[in-house]
């Protein structure tokens, strides 16, 4: 069902050193005054999606310093991309996650049912040498300022995808934030709410154009 196709593109994504800019505090599945502010800024090249993320209003930075690429970074604090080629809800997406020591979680997620339905299938397919084939990450902590930031790159031939001029995609945008006390507890912020403490309900993904 191409229901994206029916309305405007939320953001429209210009070429680099352009950029959009936008912001999320909206917390999921409630909307909760207190998610801490996210921005988020994007442009393309031919090749590449560069995608930025700045976490404000940080206090705990936390994240557990033994884990590495491609493991399971979500259950502390990260912010997040889901990637889709094309207008419809996808079944098929990327999955793209940075924590505030600069490790990334970078896979293709299954979703079949479309909202990981208790029963159906769901499925990982991990990028497993990402900064071989073209990914980039430079994450930085300001303490100070309760700040962290997060420049990373992204190869648009990941998704058949270079040139990406003109053509429009979906994409939802997260953050987790956990604390040393409140671990494993989580508070869930988004760009477009699921409506559900649940990230994979591919119907919310935004629509995002190229320009």
């Amino acid at each position: 069902m191409a229901l994206a196709s029916k309305y405007k593109a939320d953001i429209r994504v210009p070429e680099c050193p352009a950029r959009t800019l936008f912001t999320f505090n909206t917390g999921i599945p409630e909307s909760d005054p207190n998610c801490p502010l996210t921005l988020v800024s994007m442009c393309y090249t031919s090749t590449q999606l560069q995608l930025d993320f700045t976490a404000y209003n940080e206090t705990n930075f936390y994240f557990d310093p033994k884990q590495e690429t491609n493991e399971d970074i979500w259950e502390y604090e990260v912010v997040e991309a889901f990637i889709y080629k094309g207008t419809d809800d996808p079944q098929t997406y990327f999955e793209y996650e940075v924590n505030p020591n600069n490790v990334t979680y970078n896979s293709f997620v299954y979703n079949p049912s479309r909202t990981r339905a208790d029963g159906a299938p769901f499925d990982h397919a991990l990028i497993a040498d990402p900064f071989a084939d073209g990914f980039g990450v430079d994450t930085k902590l300001d303490k100070q300022n309760h700040t962290w930031k997060s420049t990373n790159t992204i190869p648009l031939a990941l998704f058949n995808g270079e040139n990406p001029k003109g053509s429009t995609w979906r994409m939802n945008f997260f953050r987790t934030v956990t604390s040393p006390k409140t671990y494993p507890d989580q508070q869930l912020c988004g760009w477009k709410n699921t409506n559900a403490a649940n990230f994979h309900i591919t119907s919310a993904f935004g629509t995002v154009s190229f320009v």
